[in-house]
């Protein structure tokens, strides 16, 4: 017989331990599961938060290189302090940039120019490239896009002209950006100024000219490890030490890539193993992909690994009490044995409770979960629409008095809340109701109407101008009652004041200050309208400074401008605030001035300029003198129409300098007759050497020992079939001005060569013909190509074709014009320098120009027996030619007493009316058939010759 053990459990016990057991299993593994939920809904909110902070990040880079291409994009040139002063704040805004670059297209022929200028801001800088990772000098190549503007300066000098175009991912992103019309980045790379690597990339867009060609780029050099811990540390989400964080500037987690990482190891957290075998869906990593400029970026987000029951204590605790609840009842059905089935009844009844309570206890989770989750949605959408559309959020109640503002009012507003609170918009600014748009404001808020991008103005509590722009809606109660306003607002006075500067600089001269062509015009028509209006006349002076050219040439640009910017102080100085001085080009000036009850129109308006202008000047150690000629143009005037006011007095300002510079005239109708002249002759001119107009005289140069005829000069004449002779005065300088002198000095070259040479062979003596070279066309780069051609397609021999020159031709740049003159000398020609004496030559400078002779201008010779000075002049340039092995040409020799005193000094040659005025080849020619030359009595003899010496 079996013997009973002492303790069996009962059937109803057994399956009272098993479900209580089961069902506490089930409801933890369903309670786990909420919150698995739980855990993802907030990790979600965090990684989306995360990526949210990094896009803002990155997309503040573009936005930056964006608004500072916009500076480029005006039009105007933009100089290094406009840059300098643009990107200074934004550097400090945005401290992960590391630098702002302007990109310049430099041709290789500006090379040397381009490294000059550089070498101005940073000693011993040149154009350089990277390689082996060593800075060296480019390589020689067609362009160069060097790093031309760079901010700050500062730790970045390395970069300073290097030359951009040799880094691939740079020209890969630049060609993007111009492909696509937008902003472009580059992969991570190194930056040359950096001793250690550091993943760095560059956001670029290009930067085209008024005709869209492309001439470079602007760019930001932002530290990527920078940016991203900034942009997250700003946010105050590095603080969350459960969070694992990984951003790569790429579409695939390459270690290569790697920008920031908050994880010792770089890998990604592995679950718990409970948690794995519980809820093996639940992945608490994302990954986001974002688009930087064209070029995606990674950004990994995952949770480190927690303690099974720190996460799950309401589960936890859900099971250890249904399993004591089940062992309970267990034990309290096994106790009641004989009340089983009452027991039993109980014990379904308290199972099936506690299964509605669970369900319930379930139900309420979820749905206090879902209320939560819609909650902190709708708050973090809120939150996105204030930070993304405006600096700060503001109700007021139904008195329009404010009774909330948020969103760091204070700081970024720079005005205490509390100052704001209790009172309306117009009751904290009085000055409101004075403006036509602040009255219609005011009535549109009274008439609960909403309003959008109301901008205004006032000063904060440190007594800056600032400027706001506010939104508003209307808000009624549930009856339709008006209950106040509610709205945004945003601090606009950065904008605000880069529209002013950009105005300015549109209307504006960069290097004066003045008012420009465009700012000019706006003021002649105001001008203009107020002197119609009032019948008061109003005068328009053109202002041009005379020998402004030799100041550049002789100073260089630098020296010009600082003369340019002292005239302008000078004329704004010496005229009324409410007149107008403007540059209206070059070294030419406009003044507007109106006559007004207090000051009425003189003449001693204009002598009081003229005086100011004519004020020394310091330029480096040395002062100058510098006067103007000023025209001026009077309306209302019969002759003067108000469109033509600044054209009349540009026709007056070149008639006093006609006159003789530094003086001032007033237009008549009579000037415009000789404007007229001055476009007839430039049109008949234009075809004149087409239809064989002009003709050379000859004017004979003789050998004052032997008395005979050694040479000619070949002067210009044109014979105009209606205007008759033109002399050379008439129409040589329109000539240069306009470029013809280049055609025709070639006409006038090849004609008295083949003349010369006709002659010759006609058994004429042989005689050297002189050829005055004309400035445009000495700084012609085939010069020296064209004259071997005049002498090989005539066939006259270089010995006997003499070059004329004027000092003024090659003084300006004397290196250059002494490698020229050699050159042309190499060809055999004779050089002479005419006019010697009324330039600004230096005799040392004379000393290196290949120069066989020396012409004596004729304002010297005519008074060389009355005037000491230029009996003084002609004797010392007689003896500096002698000294210097060159030969001496008098010009202008009128009478027997001027050739006498040449002769008694040592001159070697002479030509003027004395002898014979310029004829025409046929009258010359009867000239050397007679053999005519001076009288013997004229003739220097030997004798004579050394007793004067």
């Amino acid at each position: 017989m079996l013997r009973r053990l002492p303790f069996s459990l009962t059937r109803a016990a057994a399956l009272t331990l098993g479900a209580g057991l089961a069902a506490s299993s089930a409801l933890f593994v369903g309670v786990s599961h909420l919150e698995y939920d739980n855990l993802a809904l907030s990790f979600s909110q965090r990684a989306d938060q995360r990526v949210a902070t990094v896009r803002q990040g990155l997309h503040d880079a573009v936005e930056v290189v964006t608004v500072t291409n916009q500076l480029f994009a005006l039009g105007a040139p933009v100089t290094r302090a406009q840059f300098q002063d643009f990107t200074a704040p934004l550097l400090l805004r945005h401290p992960f940039i590391k630098a702002f670059n302007y990109h310049r297209i430099v041709p290789d022929a500006e090379r040397a120019a381009v490294e000059a200028e550089l070498q101005k801001i940073v000693p011993g800088a040149v154009i350089h490239e990277e390689q082996g990772g060593k800075q060296v000098p480019a390589a020689r190549r067609p362009t160069y896009s060097i790093v031309d503007y760079l901010v700050p300066m500062g730790g970045n000098e390395a970069a300073f002209g290097f030359d951009s175009g040799t880094r691939a991912p740079i020209n890969a992103a630049l060609a993007r950006a111009h492909a696509e019309r937008r902003a472009a980045a580059t992969p991570l790379f190194r930056l040359v100024q950096d001793p250690s690597p550091q993943p760095s990339f560059q956001v670029i867009l290009p930067v085209y000219d008024a005709k869209g060609r492309l001439i470079g780029d602007t760019a930001v050099v932002v530290r990527a490890q920078e940016l991203v811990s900034m942009a997250l540390a700003g946010a105050g989400l590095l603080d969350d030490g459960q969070i694992v964080m990984s951003v790569y500037a790429g579409a695939r987690p390459d270690p290569a890539d790697l920008v920031f990482t908050t994880s010792a190891t770089g890998a990604r957290p592995q679950r718990e193993l409970l948690g794995s075998w519980i809820a093996p869906e639940h992945e608490a990593y994302a990954a986001r992909t974002l688009d930087v400029a064209g070029r995606p970026w990674l950004v990994e987000v995952a949770t480190k690994p927690r303690p099974f029951v720190a996460d799950h204590l309401a589960s936890l605790a859900m099971l250890a009490g249904g399993i004591l609840l089940t062992l309970m009842t267990t034990a309290w059905v096994q106790a009641s044995g004989a009340r089983a089935r009452r027991v039993q009844q109980l014990v379904r009844k308290r199972t099936a409770d506690l299964k509605r309570t669970n369900r319930r206890l379930v139900d309420d989770m979820v749905a206090r979960e879902r209320t939560e989750k819609a909650l902190q949605q709708s708050e973090q959408r809120f939150r996105q629409l204030v930070s993304m559309s405006s600096d700060w959020y503001w109700e007021q109640d139904k008195q329009f008095r404010f009774t909330m503002v948020t969103g760091g009012f204070s700081e970024k507003a720079g005005i205490l809340v509390e100052s704001l609170l209790g009172k309306t918009r117009w009751e904290f600014i009085p000055s409101l109701g004075d403006t036509e748009r602040g009255r219609t404001h005011i009535a549109q808020v009274r008439d609960f109407q909403p309003f959008n991008d109301f901008e205004y103005q006032l000063q904060d509590d440190t007594g800056q101008t600032r400027w706001f722009l506010v939104n508003g809606q209307p808000v009624f109660d549930e009856q339709g009652q008006f209950a106040g306003y509610r709205g945004t607002g945003s601090d606009i006075t950065e904008r605000k004041l880069t529209e002013e500067r950009v105005h300015h600089v549109a209307q504006h001269d960069a290097l004066t200050g003045l008012p420009n062509r465009s700012l000019l015009q706006d003021r002649l028509g105001q001008a203009v309208a107020y002197a119609t209006r009032s019948g008061s006349p109003m005068w328009v002076m053109l202002i041009d400074l005379d020998r402004f050219k030799f100041v550049n040439d002789s100073m260089g640009h630098k020296a010009g401008d600082v003369l340019l910017m002292t005239v302008a102080a000078r004329l704004r100085s010496s005229l009324r605030d409410a007149d107008t001085v403007a540059r209206l080009s070059g070294d030419e000036f406009v003044v507007i001035v109106s006559e007004t009850g207090e000051q009425q129109l003189t003449p001693d308006i204009v002598q009081r300029v003229m005086n100011a202008v004519a004020q020394p000047v310091m330029l480096g150690t040395k002062e100058f003198f510098v006067t103007c000629s000023i025209g001026v143009s009077v309306f209302p005037s019969e002759s003067t129409a108000a469109d033509t006011l600044i054209e009349h007095a540009d026709i007056a300002m070149y008639r006093a300098k006609k006159l003789g510079r530094n003086n001032f005239q007033f237009y008549t109708p009579a000037m415009n007759e000789e404007s007229l002249e001055r476009v007839r002759i430039e049109s008949a001119l234009r075809n004149a050497v087409e239809r064989n107009e002009f003709v050379l005289y000859y004017q004979p140069q003789l050998d004052m020992k032997t008395g005979k005829i050694c040479g000619m000069e070949a002067l210009i004449r044109w014979q105009h079939p209606e205007l008759g002779m033109v002399p050379p005065s008439r129409f040589i300088g329109i000539a240069e001005e306009t470029g013809m002198i280049v055609s025709i000095g070639a006409w006038v070259l090849r004609t008295a060569c083949a003349q010369n040479k006709a002659w010759q062979d006609a058994g004429f003596d042989k005689l050297r013909v002189a050829v005055n070279l004309s400035a445009r066309q000495f700084g012609a780069a085939d010069l020296i190509e064209n004259l071997a051609a005049v002498l090989q397609d005539t066939g006259l021999e270089p010995k006997y074709l003499e070059i004329e020159l004027t000092e003024s031709l090659f003084m300006s740049d004397i290196t250059p014009a002494v490698d020229l003159l050699h050159r042309m000398k190499a060809l055999g020609v004779n050089l002479s320098i005419d006019d010697f004496g009324t330039g600004y030559s230096s005799l040392s400078y004379l000393s290196r120009f290949p120069i066989d002779v020396l012409k004596i201008d004729r304002s010297f010779v005519a008074d060389i027996t009355r005037d000491a000075n230029d009996e003084a002049i002609v004797t010392s340039i007689i003896a500096l030619a002698h000294n210097l092995k060159l030969a001496v040409i008098a010009e202008g020799v009128e009478t027997g007493e001027q050739l006498d005193y040449l002769r008694r000094h040592g001159c070697d040659e002479m030509q003027g009316y004395y002898f014979s005025r310029p004829l025409p080849a046929h009258e010359f020619e009867q000239l050397l058939i007679e053999g005519r030359g001076l009288a013997p009595e004229e003739i220097v003899v030997e004798e004579e010759a050394v007793s004067a010496a």
